[in-house]
Formats: structure tokens, sequence, C-alpha cells
């Protein structure tokens, strides 16, 4: 199994991408949280032996030519191991945080995509770059501003989704799927994967050409104290109105909105206290490295061969190596 673990901050990303690599991970994703998402992935491509992926870069506030430049500056600077993994977030944020435009995000992000797909097509065959959509207009490419082809040919082009339309859309369209942490084995086997199925379908294609990565929460330890984190975690997320049908799929839909009611309160720390034993253990793997391992396999069987590890807190190396060391074992 490939896993790929968190990269934070840029400081010291260098040094942490080598820790993780000797830990034994096969990849670093970031998150575009209070850094830059793609900094850290900058210094860590010097550190050989490491897939890079951005999970997520956030799409509608960056421009297709700038995300473009990013994401073939990567693949050259890694040698062939960047994923560019893209992401709608939720309209506040947008709008209000990036104040960017929000509407239509499926067709958008669907639209996005075959923008980065000629981009890269014009730099790889010198030919006229003439994409005309309705959010995306690029129609000029002179030699000064191409980088030509890559030799390691253009970075797949990865999608976060957890909603119907957007994860058949991305089935459809896209290299590979990112599925959201928030998440359970249920909703991925019952929700996500007939999804991914009718995408597939309509776009003609085979299960062997999308990746699916499903990005799983990680809770390590043994007493309440060690998943306080994870709790308040699953709360901010369960808060979200996106989020609800995940809960409803195990008959928690009305947790939601007493969440919600809450996170407009600001009551924060509060708000974990309402996610119970069972509630944390079906949407994080929690325990000790052998408990974390055999949810994550269980989880993902006959799904996919490659995670990517959420940690609400940073796992220490030893532990992060032993949950690797398992997940080997299992197989």
């Amino acid at each position: 199994m490939k896993v790929f673990t968190a990269l934070y901050g840029p400081t010291d990303a260098v040094e942490r991408a080598r820790a993780l690599r000797d830990a034994g991970a096969s990849g670093v994703a970031t998150f575009e949280g209070q850094h830059d998402v793609f900094a850290p992935l900058t210094l860590a491509a010097t550190v050989g032996g490491l897939d890079l992926m951005t999970n997520v870069a956030i799409a509608f506030p960056r421009n297709p030519i700038h995300l473009a430049h990013q994401a073939n500056d990567h693949q050259l600077l890694s040698e062939g191991r960047f994923f560019l993994g893209l992401g709608t977030q939720i309209r506040p944020q947008i709008e209000k945080r990036f104040g960017a435009q929000f509407e239509h995000p499926v067709a958008r992000m669907t639209e996005l995509i075959a923008a980065l797909r000629a981009i890269f097509e014009a730099w790889k065959t010198g030919g006229r770059l003439d994409f005309r959509g309705d959010y995306y207009r690029h129609t000029l490419m002179t030699p000064t501003f191409s980088p030509g082809p890559n030799p390691y040919g253009p970075p797949p082009i990865y999608v976060g989704a957890l909603g119907p339309r957007l994860t058949r859309a991305t089935a459809e369209h896209a290299d590979g799927l990112l599925v959201m942490p928030f998440g359970t084995k249920r909703f991925l086997h019952e929700n996500t994967m007939p999804a991914v199925r009718e995408g597939l379908r309509a776009g003609g294609r085979r299960a062997e050409e999308l990746a699916v990565i499903p990005e799983i929460i990680v809770s390590a330890g043994s007493d309440a104290a060690d998943h306080a984190a994870t709790r308040r975690l699953l709360a901010f997320y369960g808060s979200t109105p996106a989020y609800r049908p995940v809960l409803a799929a195990h008959g928690w839909e009305d947790l939601q909105p007493e969440l919600n009611a809450m996170s407009k309160q600001g009551r924060w720390q509060e708000m974990g206290e309402l996610i119970d034993d069972e509630v944390l253990h079906t949407i994080a793997a929690c325990g000790t490295p052998k408990e974390i391992a055999a949810h994550i396999r269980d989880r993902v069987d006959g799904v996919s061969d490659t995670v990517c590890l959420y940690q609400p807190s940073p796992i220490g190396l030893q532990t992060l190596s032993e949950i690797l060391d398992e997940l080997r074992e299992l197989r």
C-alpha cells in the first residue's frame, strides 16, 4: 500500500520530508491552511524517493495559467513525481475569504480541468492555445511564456470530491479522485463508489484510468485525551452542511444542525463533546498502530491501494513508522 502523509509549513519541509521518507511514507501531501499549499512541496522536491501532492489546492481563486505553471514546475523539480490535487472548498470560504466566484462549482471544476489540459497540450506541442469556456478563456500563448514540453509529461490532475455530482464529474474527467477525510467505510462503498462507476461509464473510461485515494483521519493513542483534538476536528467538519450526507448514512444527520448552531455561537471547544465514541471510531482510524492499520485496510479494501493519512496533530515518527509497518504486514 502506498501511503501519503502530511507535510506542514515550509520552514522544516526538507527535514520533515526526509524523515517521513525514512519512516516509510511513499509520498507527502500539503493542505491549504495556514501556509501556501505549494511552498513546502517546492522544498520537498529536493528529497528523492517521495511523491508530492497538493491535497488540496483551492482551485477557483486561482487562474488556470497560474495553476499550470505551478504544477508544471513541480513536475520538473520532482522529476515526474508531482500530483496536482484540486478542491472547490465551500461557498462562504470562496466568496468571503478569497473574494472569488463560486457559482456552478461542478461545471466550473470540470471546465478548469479542460483548461489545464489545453494549456499543457499547447506547451507540449507548441500549437495554438485556443480554449473558450463559460468560466475560463485562454487564447494566447507566445513562445516567451511557454515552458515547452515537460520531459516527464503533464502532471496528473486529481480532484477532491464528496457529493455525487462532483464525484461523478471527477470520475468522468480527472485523473484521480481524492476522497474527503470526513468519511466512513459505508459512505465510501455505498455512496462514493457508485458515483465513481457512473462517471466512468459516462466518460467511456475503465476503472484503471482513475486513481482513487481515500484520505483517512488518524488518531493515535489509547485514552480519551489522545483523541480530544480528533473529536474537535470531526465536530468542525460535521458542522458543515456539505458533510451531512456522511452522518446521514449512519442515521446521525441530526448531529449536523446541532454542531452548526454551536459553531455560529463560537462554542468550538464544546462541540467536540458531541462526538461520541461510535462516531469517532467510525470516521477516524483510532488506537494502536495495529488498530489504525486494520481500520484503514478494512475501509479501502477493494477500492484503492493508496491512502492519505490526515493527522489532526502530527503523529510521532516512531508511531507513524509502526503504522506503515502494520499496513505492509496486513498486505
